[in-house]
């Protein structure tokens, strides 16, 4: 199978061979799990939940609970097409990568074939048109903003082409939550736009603290992240600097009545995070990057809740 690549042929095109070990019962433990990890479901359960928390943030929420539970398995779905897809354009890169080297499209457990692509567009596409009959069409389009900027304006455009790849990547979070806003008539409301400019402001220094403990890897694959492209120094602060201003507009839905318990939740989860970071820049090592990763799920989970 073959398909544009770049980590080893400088832009040639690049044969993605799968190896022998593909399941051959299409329905065991072994493949589910494959499935799984390939539509990065952990990260469909969090866009999902961002999804969630606008239309919880929202005000006047009038949505059915079914209505509610199809808006989130509507998310789910489109983020694990637009997971699925991330993994199949980057099987070239992820064999370089020791963290990525076991992925099912590297390993052959699953083939690269046009049957993925259409089943990821199948996906997709029943995901946008369950969320337009469940609430809106606007809800709908967020949803498909959030998959199409992660699968193809990050994946496709800009990952190996620049450092700002995960800025603006980071909007995929931030249509998720606008999608919630959105299915009650709510996107412009202050508390779901402010809560979606906290996901677009969380989501940098998330992967850049991912990206410093494995940043050989990326430079191996060619993968322009900030600890490839910049000095310790120069990524510690930027990350740092990005994580401050995260935790100051974090706390500001408070005063839009959000409550104590919000608030709480809020500069506990912000301090959990600013201590990590800057025991970074004064200690610039994998493990304190890798509790740097930790601690942004803690934050963004505590704010979430």
């Amino acid at each position: 199978m073959l398909r544009p690549g770049r980590a080893e042929s400088g832009g040639a095109w690049v044969r993605i061979a799968p190896e022998s070990r593909q399941s051959t019962r299409p329905f065991d433990l072994d493949t589910l799990r494959n499935i799984y990890h390939t539509t990065k479901m952990r990260l469909g359960f969090l866009i999902a939940a961002c999804a969630l928390a606008g239309v919880a943030v929202s005000p006047a929420s009038d949505l059915a609970a079914w209505q509610v539970a199809v808006l989130g398995v509507a998310t789910l779905l489109s983020s694990a097409s637009a997971g699925a897809f991330n993994q199949l354009w980057e099987a070239d890169i992820d064999r370089i990568m020791r963290r990525t080297s076991t992925r099912a499209f590297v390993t052959g457990r699953f083939a690269v074939t046009p049957v993925w692509y259409a089943g990821i567009l199948l996906v997709l596409v029943l995901s946008v048109v369950a969320a337009a009959l469940a609430t809106n069409a606007t809800a709908a389009f967020y949803i498909f903003l959030g998959a199409f900027t992660y699968g193809v304006v990050y994946t496709v455009w800009l990952k190996r082409r620049t450092w700002l790849n995960i800025v603006i990547g980071g909007l995929a979070g931030s249509f998720a939550v606008m999608a919630g806003a959105a299915a009650v008539g709510a996107e412009l409301a202050p508390a779901p736009l402010i809560l979606a400019v906290v996901l677009f402001l969380w989501t940098p220094p998330h992967f850049w603290a991912l990206a410093y403990a494995c940043r050989r890897d990326y430079q191996a694959a060619g993968v322009p992240m900030l600890p490839v492209v910049f000095q310790e120094r120069v990524s510690t602060l930027t990350i740092l600097a990005h994580t401050i201003v995260l935790v100051l507009l974090s706390v500001v839905p408070f005063w839009l009545g959000m409550g104590w318990i919000y608030l709480l939740s809020a500069v506990v989860g912000g301090v959990v995070f600013l201590r990590a970071c800057i025991m970074l820049v004064y200690k610039p090592t994998i493990p304190q990057a890798w509790r740097v990763f930790a601690a942004s799920i803690v934050q963004l989970g505590l704010l979430l809740t």
